[in-house]
């Protein structure tokens, strides 16, 4: 009775294990295109029918080879995702990519993907990068590197990180590939500034500390008195 309530035990610990260490599910056939019209909802999408599958299900024509167009971002970037919404047959596979592009002095602004670890290599130009531990004994430390054309950085999954084109006269280019089919992604002020509804001034004034935000919000809570 002990050996088996042993083994039981010791199951139930690698089936832990082998939740933690996949950011999506594994796949148990061959592939699992999505089918985007299913009205069947799942963590990730249903299987098309795989005597329906064919080569289009996993090729896209996305031009990641063209550059893109940065004038009108507010931070000077441009970002063109392949994720399973926009390929099929990526659905269970745990991959994605993005082209990132950076006018001179833009950037890509702090930001978080909760599904997905990133890796970045640098197709032109030069970027300072970094991430930010999370709240541990010696946490919040910051990680940065300057990268040239052909250099590579990680990215945790999880942590707040950015990319920074430092030169004010020549744009830069990466790639980046993301350890999910859905990565997500959290960009650290527009979800902390621009939620909808909007976060009380009161929380955000105490949570950054800002005596000067608290006050402006308090004379202009007065002012409609």
């Amino acid at each position: 009775m002990a050996a088996a309530s042993y083994f039981l035990f010791a199951a139930f610990l690698a089936l832990l294990a082998s939740h933690a260490i996949a950011s999506d599910p594994s796949p148990l056939q061959d592939f699992c295109v999505a089918d985007m019209h299913s009205p069947v909802r799942v963590n990730g999408f249903v299987c098309k029918d795989p005597m329906a599958v064919n080569a289009e299900d996993f090729f896209m024509a996305a031009n990641l080879d063209k550059p893109r167009d940065t004038k009108m971002s507010k931070v000077g970037s441009n970002v063109t995702l392949v994720n399973v919404m926009k390929l099929p047959g990526l659905n269970t596979l745990g991959i994605s990519l993005a082209r990132i592009d950076y006018a001179p002095l833009g950037e890509n602004p702090p930001h978080t993907h909760p599904r997905a670890t990133e890796i970045l290599t640098v197709l032109e130009g030069t970027l300072y990068v970094g991430f930010v531990t999370s709240n541990t004994d010696n946490g919040n430390k910051l990680f940065t590197k300057v990268l040239n054309k052909g250099d590579v950085f990680v990215f945790p999954e999880g942590l707040i990180h950015f990319q920074f084109n430092p030169v004010h006269d020549k744009p830069a280019v990466a790639l980046a590939a993301l350890s999910s089919q859905n990565p997500g992604v959290i960009t650290i002020a527009n979800a902390v500034f621009g939620s909808k509804p909007p976060i009380s001034d009161d929380v955000l004034a105490k949570a950054f500390q800002a005596s000067h935000l608290e006050a402006g919000y308090r004379h202009g809570n007065e002012n409609k008195a």
